[in-house]
């Protein structure tokens, strides 16, 4: 294991769960159960372990806080602003997955519940998972 002197930014991983249907878009969200943010809403995602992939981290989270297990996704964008996170420098991956219908979920790990959200109706968002959304939808 290397040792460096310099600071470095920690690594997420966020995933947007969506479904299309005739009459709106569905997106899958977790209440956060901890600080920074307790009780906000946020796109399902964590921290990535050693060991891991960025996909595989992303599919780790979303089982973790929400019971859904998916094959694989859709690696989106990175977002790097500075302080988008309270606690540190963070930088996270987004990935994507869409599902054919609106699955059942539950909260679990830190995340105190998982619902479906129509895109239309979104609580305030965590972090910046607003514009992660926005950018994602093009709206």
């Amino acid at each position: 294991m290397y040792t460096y002197q310099y600071p470095r930014a920690a690594l997420t991983v966020d995933a947007i769960v969506y479904v299309v249907e005739p009459e709106s878009i569905w997106v899958l969200l977790i209440k956060r159960g901890k600080d920074p943010f307790k009780d906000k809403w946020a796109l399902p995602g964590g921290f990535i372990d050693m060991d891991e992939t960025l996909e595989e981290a992303c599919k780790r989270e979303l089982f973790e806080e929400t019971g859904l297990k998916v094959e694989a996704m859709i690696q989106f964008k990175a977002f790097d602003a500075i302080n988008r996170d309270p606690r540190h420098r963070t930088i996270s991956e987004v990935f994507s997955v869409q599902l054919n219908e609106k699955k059942t979920v539950a909260g679990g790990d830190d995340a105190a519940l998982a619902a479906w959200f129509p895109i239309t109706e979104l609580p305030g968002l965590a972090f910046d998972h607003q514009l992660i959304l926005k950018q994602f939808f093009n709206k």
